[in-house]
């Protein structure tokens, strides 16, 4: 009788074990989707004997650059100087001390519009104010555009399914997400045109004194693409 009950305190007593153990998941998602803003980055450069003649023209430019794309961007427009410069020119002789023999002063102004159709009007408009270099032009996904939400909603999905398919191969569950961090590798999506738009405006010129042309530029479609990773705890049975 003893033994018994011996036996059947020993049967109550045993319990299945647990243990907590953490593991990093990452999730990834891409889709394609139309921008919805583009970004013109333009400069105003230059050159006199002098310093302050260079940077006296300079402003003038600029300040007429400004006004002509102001009003052809329209409302919902940024328009910032995102570089400002003055460097002297040397003139480099064979077995001679370099000589400054001017200054070259560079205005770079970066203009973010939401009127895509209206890209090649303000390169004009910047043009003949007197911007005499386009640099970039690159159509992007505003930071709360519903493609980069979608994007990070599939990413975690696809996180979390991974993190639940461990937790049941190790006979356990998720208990938490410890930490989440994200990663947009492709922030502004293709297309980005460096140059293209420069190489356009010239040939926009060089067409002005038949007829009336503006500059053609194309929005295209973008690789939206967004990363997730997280640190779970999973409760996994012994």
């Amino acid at each position: 009788m003893i033994g018994c009950v011996s036996l059947s305190l020993v049967s109550g007593c045993t319990r299945e074990s647990s243990r907590t153990t953490k593991v990093t998941v990452t999730g990834e998602a891409n889709l394609k989707a139309q921008p919805d803003a583009a970004v013109i980055v333009f400069s105003v450069v230059t050159q006199d004997p002098q310093a302050l003649n260079a940077q006296q023209e300079n402003a003038r430019k600029s300040d007429a650059v400004i006004h002509a794309v102001q009003d052809s961007a329209g409302s919902n427009t940024e328009i910032k100087t995102s570089d400002y410069s003055l460097h002297p020119q040397y003139d480099y002789r064979y077995n001679k001390l370099p000589k400054i023999i001017g200054y070259d002063a560079r205005n770079t102004v970066s203009v973010t519009m939401t009127d895509l159709n209206g890209v090649g009007k303000v390169i004009d408009a910047a043009s003949s104010a007197g911007a005499n270099s386009v640099e970039r032009v690159s159509f992007v996904l505003r930071e709360n555009s519903p493609a980069r939400g979608q994007t990070l909603a599939s990413a975690t999905e696809q996180a979390m399914s991974k993190a639940q398919a461990i937790a049941q191969a190790m006979g356990g569950r998720v208990l938490r997400v410890i930490e989440e961090h994200e990663s947009v590798p492709n922030r502004t999506g293709e297309p980005d045109f460096p140059g293209r738009a420069a190489e356009a405006l010239a040939d926009s010129e060089i067409n002005a004194s038949k007829q009336t042309v503006t500059t053609p530029v194309e929005a295209g479609s973008l690789n939206v693409r967004s990363q997730v990773q997280l640190i779970v705890e999973i409760e996994a049975r012994n």
